[in-house]
C-alpha cells in the first residue's frame, strides 16, 4: 500500500455518526489489540486554548526529559501534524502499516453501516503509534465536548477544561451549564480536573468532576455555589484561583511576559504566543505537568518558551504588523482584539475565511472595525461563501467601497498587502483552514531535485506519492528541470493543464482531494517554466504566489543580490576550533590561547573565510560545559583574534548552544552564531537578531549526539527540510532576513551513514528553504564504512567537500583546511572553467 491509498482511506471516511459514543473507537483498539494500554494520557478539553495548552503541556515535559506523544486537530497542510512524539510528525510508514491492519475491520463494519468516522480512525492511529513508540505520556486534544468524544476512550491520568462558550449547540448542549458538564466528564479518576473556568459556570464542572484545580489572574475570584449563595452575598462563596496568572504584557513583538504562583511554587517566564488568555493556558498546562511529571520551575518555565503554536496569534512580520489566528468563533475572536489592540499600527487590512456553521455576525461585531477587509473562501466543503462574509463585514459598519472578495486566502492576503503601509497590520482570521493556506506564503518549499536519470526520475516521483503506472510514463520526461512542490489541488491541477501547454509534464500525487495539498512534481525546461510562471502572473487561486515562489527556486528573472558574505559567491570554507578538552576529532589540541590564536592564523594563510570557534563538546559522553567556563574559553580567543587584528580577513562564528554565550562572543567581535541545538535555548533567535548576526539553524535530534539512537525518517532529505523550516520561520520572525539564516541538515545528529550520504548526495535540496546551506560532514563516523584500514577518515572527508561544493553547499565546515579549500576550488573550477583566472580561482 502507498501513503496516498493509506490517507485516501483515512479521508473518505464519514465525518459524523449518528450516535455519539466511544463504542467505536473502543472497539478498533480492540481489533488492534488495545496497543494504547500502558500508555499514561492526558485530556485537554474546551471552547478555546484547547490546542495551545495541548502543546504548552508537551513541550514542557519534554522538557523534563520525557518521551512524548501529542494529539491535536485540525492540521495545517498535512495530516501527519495531528500525530506527534518527541516533536516530529508520525511517518509516512507508520500511516501505511495503521491502515493496513485496520481496514479489513474497518470495511467490514462500514458494510454494517457501522464504520467508524474520520476522527475516531485518527484518534485510534493516534494510541496506536503511540503505545508502539512507547512514549511515555501522551497528550490528546478532545474534539468535541468531552464524554462521547473519540480521546474519551482512554481513562487519562490528568485532564483540563481550558475554557467554555457555546459551541456546537447542536451536539453538546444548549446553554453553556450543560456544554461544561458534557467537557468536564474528561475529569480522571485520582486527580483535581485543572480548568480555566472561573465563573458560575465552574458549578457545573464540579457537578460532574468532583474536585477542581483552578487557574485564574491574580485578583481574580472564584464562584463555588452559585446555588446556595444568598442574594446579594457573594464574599462566603468566591476565592482565589488555586493557580494565579499574571499577564505581565508583551516583552517584544512575538513573546510575553507571564508570572505563576500556586501553592508552594512561583516562576517566570515568557511564552511565544501573546495576549492574556495564553498566560491563563500556560497556567492550566504548568498545573497538569506538576500533577503528572516530577518537573522543576525552570523546565516549566523552558517548556512553556519553546512551546510555539502556528496560528495562534503568529506575528510573521512587523513592517507591516502580519497576524495570522485561526479564531473561529466570537469568543476566540474578542481574544485576538484584545491582543491586537496591544500593539500600535495605522490601518487595519483583514483577511477573513470561516465556516458556514458559524456565527459571522458576532465574529466580526467581535473584531476592530478594519480599514480593509478581504473575504476568501478556504479550499474545504464547509467554507461560507466569500459574498455572505462581504455582507456580513459592510452591515458591520465598513465602507463598502473598502470591502473586497477573493476566492482564495493567498489572492487575498496579496490584496491586502497590496493596501497597506509599513505602519499597518494585516490580520488573516476567521478558522485554521484560512490560516493554513496564508501561512503557506513564508513555509512552502519548492524542492528543486538533481535528475541525471531515469533512476533520479523514479526516486522523485515515488517520492510524491504518484501511481506506479504515472511512474513509469513520466520518468523518461523529467530528466530536465524539475521541482517537487506542494499545492492546494485546484492549484495543482491548474498548473498541471497550464505546464502540459507549454510542453511541459507535471504528475501529481495519488491523493487528490479537493479540501487537501495535494504533491506535484513539474519537469520542464527553464524557458517552459518561464512561460508558465509569466501565465501564473494573472491567474486566480493564488497561482501568481506559486509563479513567485517558482521564480525564486528557479532563479527565473531575480535580481543578484549584494555580496555581502563569501558564500554569496562561491562555496565558503569554515574552519572549526575547538577551545575543548573533549570533542571527538581534535579535543585538547588548542586548549591554550597561544595554540588556539596560532591555530587560526594557519587557517587564515590556508584561505579559510570562517572561523568557527567552540567551547563546548557535542560528542557521546561529553561533559557538560557551564556557562561561565564556556565564555571563558571562547571569548579570550575572539578578543585575542580582534586585537591582532587577524579578524579582519574572516569571519567568526561562534559554535554553541547557550544565548548568553553567544551574546558575550557577539560583544567580543564575532560575526556569526552557530547553534547545534536547533534553538533549543529560546533566546538565542533573539540575540541573533539583536546584533544583525548570521545565525546557523541545525536540524538536531539529540545535542550531545546519543549514540545508536534509531530515527525513523519517510525520506531523510524530505523530512529534514520539513523541520527546519519552521526553525527557520521561527529565527525570521525573530527579525533575521531569510539570507541570514543558515541551514545545517546535521550530519550524524540523529543520522545514520546511510542518511548523511543521501543528505550529502541530495545537497541542493536545501535551497528549497531559501536559506545558504552548510554541511558538517568533517571526520564524522559516517565515513567509516568507507574508510581505509586505519580507520582515518581524512581523505573522505576531503572528498565529501568537494562533492558538496559541485552539489550546491555554501558552507563546509572542516578540520582540515588548506586540503579543504583545494578540494572546494577544484569542484567551481571543474563546475565552471571560466573561473580559473591567471592569479588562481577567486577566493
Amino acid at each position: 500500500m502507498e501513503y496516498h491509498e493509506a490517507a485516501d482511506f483515512l479521508f473518505g471516511l464519514r465525518r459524523f455518526r449518528p450516535k455519539p459514543g466511544t463504542e467505536s473507537t473502543a472497539d478498533l483498539l480492540a481489533h488492534l489489540e488495545n496497543p494504547h494500554k500502558g500508555v499514561d494520557f492526558v485530556q485537554v478539553a474546551g471552547s478555546n486554548g484547547k490546542g495551545s495548552t495541548a502543546r504548552m503541556l508537551e513541550r514542557t515535559l519534554r522538557e523534563a526529559g520525557l518521551s512524548v506523544g501529542l494529539y491535536t486537530s485540525p492540521h495545517l497542510e498535512d495530516l501527519r501534524e495531528r500525530v506527534r512524539v518527541d516533536g516530529r510528525k508520525i511517518p509516512r510508514s507508520a500511516v501505511r502499516s495503521f491502515v493496513e491492519a485496520s481496514r479489513p475491520y474497518v470495511t467490514s463494519r462500514g458494510a454494517e453501516g457501522e464504520s467508524p468516522t474520520f476522527f475516531e480512525a485518527m484518534t485510534g492511529l493516534a494510541l496506536w503509534y503511540f503505545g508502539r513508540e512507547n512514549v511515555d505520556i501522551a497528550i490528546l486534544e478532545v474534539g468535541i465536548g468531552g464524554k462521547f468524544d473519540a480521546t474519551s476512550v482512554v481513562d487519562p491520568v490528568a485532564s483540563a477544561v481550558t475554557s467554555v462558550s457555546l459551541e456546537h449547540t447542536g451536539i453538546i448542549g444548549e446553554t453553556k451549564a450543560e456544554i461544561a458538564r458534557d467537557k468536564a466528564h474528561v475529569a480522571p479518576a485520582d486527580a483535581p480536573l485543572v480548568t480555566g473556568v472561573t465563573d458560575e459556570t465552574l458549578e457545573s464542572i464540579r457537578a460532574v468532576a468532583g474536585d477542581v484545580l483552578t487557574v485564574g489572574h491574580d485578583g481574580e475570584t472564584v464562584e463555588y455555589g452559585a446555588s446556595d449563595r444568598q442574594t446579594g452575598d457573594r464574599s462566603s462563596s468566591a476565592v482565589r484561583p488555586d493557580v494565579r496568572v499574571t499577564y505581565d504584557g508583551r516583552a517584544n513583538h512575538i513573546e510575553a511576559d507571564i508570572e505563576l504562583v500556586g501553592d508552594g511554587w512561583a516562576l517566570e517566564t515568557r511564552i511565544p504566543l501573546p495576549g492574556e488568555h495564553q498566560a491563563e493556558n500556560a497556567g492550566i498546562a504548568a498545573a497538569l505537568a506538576r500533577q503528572v511529571a516530577d518537573v522543576t520551575d525552570a523546565e516549566i518555565a523552558r517548556g512553556l518558551r519553546n512551546a510555539h503554536w502556528p496560528g495562534r496569534f503568529e506575528v510573521l512580520d512587523t513592517d507591516p504588523l502580519i497576524v495570522l489566528d485561526g479564531a473561529h468563533n466570537p469568543g476566540a475572536c474578542e481574544r485576538v482584539a484584545e491582543t491586537l489592540s496591544t500593539y500600535e499600527y495605522d490601518d487595519l487590512h483583514l483577511v477573513f475565511g470561516a465556516m458556514h456553521d458559524k456565527d459571522h455576525r458576532e465574529m466580526a461585531a467581535a473584531l476592530p472595525t478594519p480599514d480593509s477587509v478581504v473575504t476568501c473562501e478556504p479550499t474545504v466543503d464547509r467554507a461560507e461563501d466569500r459574498a455572505v462574509l462581504a455582507e456580513v463585514f459592510a452591515d458591520a459598519g465598513v465602507d463598502p467601497d473598502d470591502v473586497h472578495t477573493d476566492s482564495a486566502v493567498q489572492d487575498a492576503l496579496s490584496s491586502a498587502l497590496e493596501r497597506a503601509d509599513d505602519g499597518d497590520a494585516v490580520v488573516v482570521t476567521g478558522s485554521l483552514f484560512a490560516v493554513a493556506e496564508a501561512r503557506s506564503r513564508w513555509t512552502s518549499a519548492d524542492v528543486p531535485k538533481r535528475i541525471r536519470s531515469l533512476e533520479d526520475a523514479r526516486e522523485t516521483l515515488e517520492g510524491a506519492d504518484v501511481t506506479e503506472k504515472g511512474v513509469y510514463r513520466m520518468r523518461g520526461k523529467a530528466v530536465h528541470r524539475v521541482v517537487k512542490t506542494n499545492l492546494q489541488y485546484r492549484q495543482a491541477s491548474y498548473l498541471k493543464q497550464e505546464l502540459l501547454s507549454l510542453g511541459g509534464e507535471c504528475a501529481l500525487s495519488g491523493l487528490q482531494r479537493e479540501d487537501e495539498r495535494t504533491d506535484a512534481v513539474l519537469m520542464g525546461t527553464l524557458s517552459q517554466f518561464k512561460r508558465l510562471t509569466d501565465k501564473l502572473e494573472a491567474q486566480p487561486y493564488g497561482l501568481a504566489e506559486v509563479a513567485r515562489e517558482l521564480r525564486e527556486t528557479l532563479d527565473i528573472g531575480g535580481s543578484e543580490p549584494d555580496s555581502e558574505y563569501p558564500w554569496q559567491d562561491r562555496t565558503a570554507v569554515m574552519g572549526i576550533l575547538n577551545v575543548t578538552p573533549d570533542s571527538f576529532h581534535d579535543g585538547g589540541e588548542y586548549g591554550t590561547l597561544e595554540d588556539a590564536v596560532a591555530r587560526a592564523e594557519s587557517m587564515i594563510e590556508a584561505g579559510v573565510d570562517v572561523i568557527d570557534i567552540g567551547g563546548e563538546s557535542t560528542r557521546p559522553g561529553a561533559d557538560p560545559v557551564s556557562l561561565e567556563e564556556e565564555i571563558d574559553r571562547v571569548v579570550p580567543v575572539v578578543e585575542r583574534l580582534e586585537e591582532r587584528s587577524l579578524a579582519e580577513d574572516v569571519l567568526i562564528s561562534i559554535d554553541t548552544r547557550k544565548a548568553a554565550v553567544a551574546e558575550a562572543a557577539l560583544e567580543a567581535g564575532a560575526d556569526i552564531l552557530n547553534d547545534v541545538s536547533g534553538l533549543e535555548d529560546p533566546e538565542m533567535r533573539f540575540v541573533a537578531a539583536e546584533y544583525d548576526a548570521p545565525l546557523i539553524v541545525m536540524h538536531s535530534i539529540d545535542a550531545p549526539v546519543v549514540p545508536d539512537r534509531d530515527v525513523d525518517y519517510d525520506d531523510v532529505v524530505e523530512d529534514v527540510i520539513d523541520e527546519l523550516a519552521e526553525l527557520v520561520l521561527l529565527a525570521e520572525k525573530a527579525g533575521l532576513d531569510r539570507e541570514q539564516i543558515i541551514v545545517d541538515p546535521g550530519l550524524g545528529f540523529g543520522k545514520s551513514p546511510r542518511d548523511g550520504f543521501e543528505i550529502l548526495r541530495r545537497t541542493d535540496e536545501f535551497r528549497a528553504l531559501g536559506s545558504p546551506v552548510l554541511i558538517g560532514h568533517s571526520h564524522k563516523s559516517m565515513f567509516d564504512p568507507i574508510a581505509d584500514e586505519s580507520g582515518d577518515r581524512f581523505v573522505p572527508t576531503v572528498a565529501a567537500s568537494a562533492l558538496a561544493a559541485d552539489r550546491g553547499a555554501d558552507i563546509v565546515r572542516v578540520h582540515d583546511v588548506p586540503e579543504t579549500v583545494a578540494a572546494v576550488k577544484t569542484a567551481l573550477a571543474t563546475a565552471n572553467p571560466d573561473r580559473v583566472v591567471e592569479d588562481d580561482l577567486e577566493w
